[in-house]
């Protein structure tokens, strides 16, 4: 079986991931940052926005992964996925305005932890039944 649909994710994972990065790194060439945040609290949103992403999304593919592996139904990897894909979106767009809107932060965890904590029972619950 190869896992078409984890493999769909991770890709749209990743775009995210690429964009969140960008960000970190078009800030600190145009306010000349090298090391650290340097104190700037937008740097710092930044950075953080992007270590959440890279914090949270490969676990969420590697239980999306397994949960495909195991031959669950397509429309089950599927909303794993779009769990966690809109998870890893909306989550920064909590810090990408000033005042930070800790509601789609929130959102964006919920929405991720969701996909977490559905794929690891589903998985725990297909090892044991």
């Amino acid at each position: 079986m190869t896992p078409t649909i984890t493999a769909l994710y991770a890709a749209l994972i990743t775009l995210v991931y690429f964009v969140l990065t960008w960000r970190v790194i078009t800030y600190r060439r145009a306010n000349q940052l090298s090391l650290g945040d340097s104190g700037d609290k937008n740097l710092l949103k930044r950075m953080r926005a992007q270590a959440n992403c890279a914090e949270n999304a490969p676990l969420g593919l590697i239980l999306i992964l397994l949960v495909e592996l195991q031959g669950a139904p397509a429309i089950a990897v599927h909303g794993l996925g779009m769990l966690l894909l809109a998870g890893r979106i909306v989550h920064p767009l909590g810090f990408a305005v000033t005042p930070q809107k800790i509601v789609l932060r929130q959102i964006g965890m919920l929405l991720t932890f969701a996909c977490l904590l559905l794929a690891a029972f589903g998985l725990l619950a297909h090892a044991v039944f």
